[in-house]
Order: C-alpha cells, then sequence, then structure tokens
C-alpha cells in the first residue's frame, strides 16, 4: 500500500501534468492504482521514430519519490524490449543516481531522450532503421488492440480511427483512378493512331492527278474563246 506522502506527491504531479503536459509525452494513472501510471511517447520529427506512438508503464514504489519507479514499454519499437524494464538513470536499476526531485515529466523527458538515442543498455535491443521506421508506422494500431490504452487514451484511438476512415475512403478513389485510366488509354491510343494516319501526306503523283482532275471545263473554253477574240480584233479594223 501506497504511503501517504506517495500518493499525495503523484496526485499533485498528475495535476501538474494536466496543466502543463511534457512535450511529445502523456502520462495518466490506473484508475484503481495511484502507483501504477501508463505513458505515450511520441517519436521526434527527424528520427526514425517519427510518427510513432509508444505505449508503457511506470510502476512507483510506497516509498516514491524517495525511491525510483521501474519502467518498461509495450509497444514493440526497435530500440527497447517490449514488457521488459529498462535501465536508465532515472528508473529502479540505478536507486544510487535517484534524485528525488526529478518528477514523472522529467522521467518522461529523460526516456524520451534516451530513446531517440543509440546507447546500449540492459533492455535494450539493436535493430535497423528500415525496422524503426515499420515499427513506428504500425505502432498505433498495435496500441489500439490493447484495452488499457483504449480506456487512458482516447484522444490516440479517436485519432487512430480517422485515420482508418481516411485511408478507407482515400484507396477506392484510388483504385476507381486507376481503373478508368487503364479503360481510357486504349481509346486514347486508338485515336491517336486514327489522327497519325490521316495526317499521312498523299504521294506527290496522286496530289497533280487531284489537280488536274479537279480543273474545270468551262475554264478552259473561256481562254479559248477569249483568245480566239484578241486574234480576230485586226482583222476586223481592215
Amino acid at each position: 500500500m501506497a504511503e501517504k506522502a506517495c500518493v499525495k506527491r503523484l496526485q499533485k504531479e498528475y495535476r501538474a501534468l494536466c496543466k502543463e503536459p511534457a512535450p511529445q509525452c502523456v502520462a495518466r494513472p490506473s484508475s484503481n492504482n495511484i502507483l501504477e501510471w501508463y505513458y505515450v511517447l511520441e517519436g521526434s520529427a527527424g528520427t526514425p521514430f517519427a510518427g510513432g506512438y509508444y505505449f508503457g508503464k511506470i510502476k512507483f514504489p510506497p516509498e516514491y519519490p524517495f525511491k525510483p519507479p521501474g519502467i518498461s514499454m509495450t509497444t514493440p519499437n526497435g530500440r527497447f524490449k517490449t514488457q521488459t524494464k529498462i535501465c536508465l538513470s532515472m528508473s529502479d536499476f540505478h536507486p544510487e543516481s535517484w534524485n528525488p526531485m526529478w518528477s514523472v515529466s522529467s522521467i518522461l523527458t529523460g526516456l524520451l531522450s534516451f530513446m531517440m538515442d543509440t546507447s546500449p543498455t540492459t533492455g535494450s535491443v539493436t535493430t535497423t532503421v528500415a525496422e524503426k521506421q515499420r515499427l513506428a508506422k504500425s505502432s498505433l494500431a498495435f496500441n489500439c488492440k490493447n484495452v488499457k490504452f483504449r480506456n487512458l487514451f482516447p484522444e490516440y484511438v479517436e485519432k487512430y480511427e480517422k485515420e482508418q476512415q481516411l485511408f478507407e475512403k482515400v484507396v477506392p478513389e484510388q483504385k476507381r483512378a486507376e481503373h478508368a485510366s487503364e479503360e481510357v488509354r486504349p481509346l486514347l491510343e486508338q485515336r491517336g493512331q486514327s489522327i497519325g494516319e490521316g495526317n499521312k501526306p498523299e504521294p506527290q503523283q496522286d496530289i497533280k492527278n487531284v489537280r488536274r482532275q479537279s480543273f474545270p471545263t468551262w475554264v478552259l473554253v473561256l481562254l479559248v474563246s477569249i483568245f480566239g477574240i484578241v486574234i480576230s480584233l485586226p482583222l476586223l479594223q481592215l
């Protein structure tokens, strides 16, 4: 059972977090156990964790803040083992380095900073950048399957559901556009061939024949008549 000082301290810290949340961090206590807190870390931009949402647990001892908490992560992330205590200066792995002045906010900020680092520690794993990026993309979907996550962080569940609705809307539209493009392409190609064939120049000999055939006969008769009149004019003057 938690000591009175511990409960009072954790309640105070929760009020402080609600008033001024830590950057890229959200933390809330379990509804039935003030010593059991859950958090969500948002991956920092420009890192392999960008776009990721990492869910985990902080287990406080009844003697907190005079003893450090245990910290673990539930979401697969490529940096720490899941469901395993993480070794860092603010965890119960190093009680000698614990400072009672540290708070939940400073613990989460330190954990996020350490996560972005590559230093090995107890509970850490080594993975490629591509693997970390893959896990970041699938992190929110993974978290939403967890009942505790859904109950404590409904805003992230809502975010995931909106993303799914948008995805389901966009994908069919893209498929329809691709299908329409496939149907129109043969028609355009056929039309292009027809236009190309219609623009082919006729052979030179055929053009001459067409011109010759299209010269009107009555014009020839008129020219001959005018020529005859011009020739006969001198004779009429005599």
